[in-house]
């Protein structure tokens, strides 16, 4: 084992929590019962780090059987990193007879093509997923496993989910996908978060949604002395109606836990008072950011408060109703954005 890779090894444990050591060591499935017997997971991580090496070094095992046991990590973490959603467009004929073992040859012999060199490592999940680990190289240099895109695809859906991929490496990525999957086209889909199964949840519509016809109201369940029944009356109406506007746009079931919603603005700048502003020919451009730990909880709940007002309006149903949370928002109205952003490490 050379020194690169008892580095990466070094990285990879200080990564792992030590309460998930053991369940990521029993996965990887490389140990014997007598090594994972002699490791006590107990001890400071540097020295089982030391010991974890030392059975590598026995083993003689190399890049291949360190990058399957953080793919292990990953597969099971997921949501350490930003994830960007893609949509493959216009599918060819064939595109849905598309199996496992035809799409692991050809991403890789036409990720290989583009992009030299370029180490490449597939594993399918419980759930159908596949996951992709690419490391890059150049003319200059070996694939770095230590800063690796990750792609989830589903076959037989249109969808892509990419992490760690940068504006040099996209277009390759892209265009093995196309190829690989019997595609014309790849697009980005709007749509990003820390959690890959919120996004995924969402642009897949695999949550729960359940959109209610009929709905208590929240005054009424209350054992409190009414002072005033026609208020008390007026309220009550007034609470069920906006807890039943919320649900509509929202629906009443468990939502995904998007981070934030972005809306670019790129209007017509429109107050008589300030005619400078007004008079520009240029739009005025902006970018607003609505950020929670679950904001379509969050959003849902100012609904239903009367926090926000209500009906709710589009800009904001629009993320559960289209599977988006970017949008451009011009003077001939909102939409979901038709320019590719930028995706970043």
């Amino acid at each position: 084992m050379d020194d690169s890779t008892r580095r990466f090894l070094q990285r990879l444990i200080r990564r792992i929590p030590a309460q998930m050591l053991k369940t990521t060591l029993d996965k990887w499935g490389r140990l014997t019962a007598a090594q994972k017997q002699s490791m006590d997971f107990t001890e400071p991580k540097w020295a089982f780090t030391e010991r974890l090496l030392d059975i590598c070094e026995e083993n003689g095992w190399t890049w291949k059987h360190i990058t399957e046991l953080e793919m292990t990590y990953v597969i099971d973490n997921p949501n350490q990193g930003m994830w960007y959603a893609f949509q493959l467009m216009d599918p060819e004929d064939d595109a849905h007879s598309v199996e496992l073992t035809h799409f692991k040859e050809q991403f890789k012999s036409h990720l290989s093509e583009l992009a030299r060199p370029v180490s490449v490592k597939m594993k399918k999940h419980a759930d159908e997923a596949i996951w992709i680990r690419i490391a890059w190289g150049d003319s200059f240099s070996r694939p770095n496993h230590q800063k690796p895109t990750y792609v989830v695809h589903h076959l037989q859906t249109p969808y892509v989910f990419v992490t760690s991929l940068t504006s040099k490496q996209k277009p390759l990525l892209s265009q093995a996908l196309v190829l690989s999957t019997r595609h014309q086209a790849i697009k980005d889909a709007s749509l990003s978060g820390r959690k890959l199964g919120a996004i995924r949840d969402l642009l897949m519509r695999q949550y729960q949604q359940v959109f209610p016809t009929s709905y208590p109201s929240p005054l009424a369940e209350r054992n409190e002395t009414v002072s005033n029944p026609q208020i008390e009356k007026e309220q009550a109406k007034s609470a069920e109606n906006r807890l039943q506007m919320a649900c509509e746009a929202f629906g009443d079931g468990m939502l995904p836990q998007l981070q934030s919603s972005v809306y670019k603005l790129e209007t017509k700048f429109k107050d008589h008072t300030n005619k400078t502003m007004t008079e520009r020919e240029e739009p005025f451009r902006c970018v607003v950011k609505f950020a929670s730990t679950n904001l379509l909880e969050s959003l849902r709940h100012c609904a239903s408060s009367g926090i926000a007002s209500t009906p709710v309006t589009p800009l904001l149903s629009s993320i559960p109703l289209k599977g988006r949370n970017y949008f451009i928002i011009k003077d001939n109205g909102p939409g979901p954005s038709s320019q590719t952003r930028q995706t970043q490490n």
